[in-house]
């Protein structure tokens, strides 16, 4: 299905998608708008290998970088707020977006249903438990047609094959990446590789 064949129901979100997708022209740059298109599709391909609903896919997919170029300020607040783990602090953007993003999502976008929300907030980190539209949104930020690095078409292959070992894959990489390259590890991050890495043999 194209996403642009969608009519939602409003079940999860109280618009169009072409109000929604509007909302999110006006809250990001091209580049990452049309980022968020591939995403949607992506996750809605997924969605239909792997018996999710559609809908629910196109929605998570499209709002997983709602607050992405947000500034700084906004997350600080919203973390000191809503009290959430001030850990967070320490990081940035790159971790904010997802994990304390869903707050924006939900607030700003009428967005209530707890999956879409959970999507949102694990896309960059994942977590030890994931349904399968948390496990899809995770997958499609990562192998969108975009995205060009040297394990993607290895990614593609391995999720189109099974979306938890696509999970892992990720995992593993992503882990690998932020080690080889010095960067901070978010401790859910090491949660997340530890819950779905160890004893996967693809």
């Amino acid at each position: 299905m194209k996403a642009k064949d969608l009519v939602y129901s409003n079940k999860y979100i109280s618009m169009s998608r072409d109000d929604l997708v509007g909302k999110l022209n006006d809250a990001l740059t091209t580049s990452r708008f049309n980022h968020v298109l591939r995403v949607e599709q992506t996750a809605i391909e997924l969605a239909e290998a792997n018996g999710v609903d559609p809908e629910r896919a196109s929605i998570a997919g499209l709002v997983h970088d709602y607050a992405k170029q947000r500034p700084d300020i906004d997350f600080i607040n919203a973390i000191k707020e809503y009290h959430l783990d001030p850990v967070l602090l320490d990081y940035g953007n790159a971790i904010w977006h997802g994990v304390v993003g869903w707050l924006f999502v939900k607030n700003e976008l009428g967005i209530n249903d707890i999956e879409i929300l959970n999507a949102v907030k694990y896309h960059t980190v994942g977590h030890e438990v994931m349904t399968k539209l948390e496990q899809i949104v995770y997958m499609a930020d990562y192998i969108e047609p975009g995205r060009d690095f040297p394990e993607v078409e290895t990614a593609r292959r391995v999720t189109k094959k099974s979306l938890q070992d696509g999970v892992a894959f990720q995992a593993k990489q992503t882990l690998s990446y932020l080690i080889e390259n010095n960067k901070p590890v978010f401790p859910q991050t090491i949660i997340t590789y530890n819950s779905w890495v160890p004893g996967n043999t693809d």
